[in-house]
This record gives structure tokens, C-alpha cells and sequence, in this order.
């Protein structure tokens, strides 16, 4: 049953938990995903299975959560996921991040490296924001975004457009990753990436694998993968990742 949480500044976020032996899985959505997707509810079974203690939930404007989507900002949900982080996980937790969740995610150990000790990145998408005004825009939709303050883009993931918001792109710009050397967290993590990922190029986890250490961290290419990785072959090595995850950080 659907639990919620009341942020702040007046907002109810959803979340699914079960209990478990430790470390908790967390899953971090993605870009106007919800905890309700393939990839969140295989996992929860998964961790039902075994026993495993496991959180989704939803970010404001998305799923079950308040609000509207295009009102929403990196600093927004991130702060929902430090909300459930906070108030429902038992620590350890291995956060699991799915595209923009990917992001939220590691923002979150960041900002919590005492609670997050693992991480699996799925098709992690650092800084797509910036991708999004630097490279994947035409100079109409700039100028849209820069006098109006949005602009609307058909998706293959939803059938309206999506609304990106200037708010949106500069509220990403100090929340940004990837200009970075390395990241102050000290974790085991496994970053899985489809080579035919046409929305987030796969050198973006290879990055992420840099600044995270090579010695600590795991990157698995998947030759005709694409973005959404949720094949059955996909979810069974996202699974397999976090049990070798969850058993590392066990171990420590």
C-alpha cells in the first residue's frame, strides 16, 4: 500500500517500503518515470524474494507524488529523495539509479555518504540538463526557453510533449557532476549502460566510473542495449549487480 511522506514546503511524496535484512535497495527513477515502472517493481520483488529490505518512491509531479512535472527541479527532487532517505530507509542503503535517477542519486550520497555505502547506476544520466541546452536543442527551442521561459518536445517515453523549463535547465547548472575529477564518496559501485543508448550516450557512465575510482567500481557495457534497459536479460543483470553490491557493502 502507498505510504506518504509531507515534505517541507507542502508536498506528499509516495513510497512503496518492505522490510528486510540490511542493506536496504533504494530506487531512484528517472526523468518523468515513476516507482511503478518495470524496472522498480522487478526489483522489489527481487528483494521480496530474498528478503532484502526495499524503498521506491515517486518525485513530486511524478506517480502518486504531488505537483506538477514541468514545476519540478534537480534541487526539488533531490530533496524528496533525502526526504525518504531520511524518514524510511534502515542504513546501510544501496541506491539504485535509473537515468536522472542516476544523478539524484549520487547527489544523494553526496550528501549523505554516512547512509549511501553502494550504488548501481542504470543508464545514469549526470548533467543531462546541460546536455539538454548545449547539444540536444535547436536554436528555436533556445530561444523559446530563453524568452518565454519553456519550450514543449515530443518524447518516445509519453504521448503529450514534455514541458522543459528554463527553471529546469538553470536550476540543473549547480547541481552539475561530470566537470569533475572524482566524487567525495568513498563506495562500491556497478554502472550498467547499453552501447545503443540513444538518449544518454554510454560515455557518461564510463565517466562516472573515473571519478568514482576504477578500483572501486564496475562498469558493465551492454552491446544492444538501449535506454531503458528493462529487458528480462537487463533486469536480471541490474539484479545480479545489486546482490553483488549489497554483499560488498554487507562485507564492510
Amino acid at each position: 500500500m502507498t505510504a506518504f511522506l509531507h515534505s517541507k514546503d507542502g508536498y506528499s511524496i509516495a513510497y512503496h517500503s518492505i522490510s528486510g535484512y540490511k542493506p536496504t535497495v533504494m530506487f531512484f527513477p528517472g526523468f518523468f518515470s515513476h516507482m511503478q515502472g518495470t524496472k522498480a517493481l522487478c526489483l522489489e520483488e527481487c528483494c521480496k524474494a530474498r528478503g532484502q529490505s526495499y524503498i521506491r518512491f515517486d518525485y513530486r509531479g511524478h506517480g502518486e507524488s504531488d505537483g506538477k512535472f514541468e514545476d519540478g527541479t534537480i534541487s526539488d527532487w533531490l530533496n524528496d529523495a533525502l526526504l525518504v532517505l531520511d524518514e524510511v530507509a534502515d542504513v546501510p542503503v544501496v541506491a539504485v539509479g535509473s537515468s536522472m535517477g542516476g544523478w539524484i542519486a549520487l547527489l544523494t550520497a553526496l550528501a549523505r555518504p554516512h547512509i549511501i555505502r553502494g550504488f548501481v547506476g542504470v543508464a545514469s544520466s549526470p548533467d543531462f540538463t546541460k546536455s539538454i541546452y548545449e547539444e540536444r536543442i535547436t536554436e528555436a527551442e533556445r530561444t523559446l526557453l530563453n524568452e518565454q521561459g519553456y519550450f514543449l518536445r515530443d518524447s518516445n517515453y509519453r504521448d503529450e510533449p514534455v514541458k522543459i523549463t528554463k527553471r529546469l535547465i538553470d536550476d540543473g547548472n549547480q547541481h552539475l557532476l561530470l566537470h569533475l575529477n572524482s566524487l567525495n564518496v568513498d563506495i562500491p559501485a556497478i554502472l550498467i549502460h547499453g552501447k545503443k543508448d540513444n538518449d544518454v550516450p554510454w560515455q557518461k557512465s564510463e565517466k562516472i566510473q573515473c571519478m568514482l575510482g576504477e578500483q572501486k567500481s564496475e562498469l558493465i557495457l551492454v552491446p544492444d542495449g538501449e535506454h531503458r534497459l528493462s529487458r528480462p536479460q537487463d533486469l536480471e543483470l541490474i539484479d545480479t549487480a545489486v546482490r553483488k553490491i549489497s554483499g560488498i557493502v554487507s562485507s564492510c
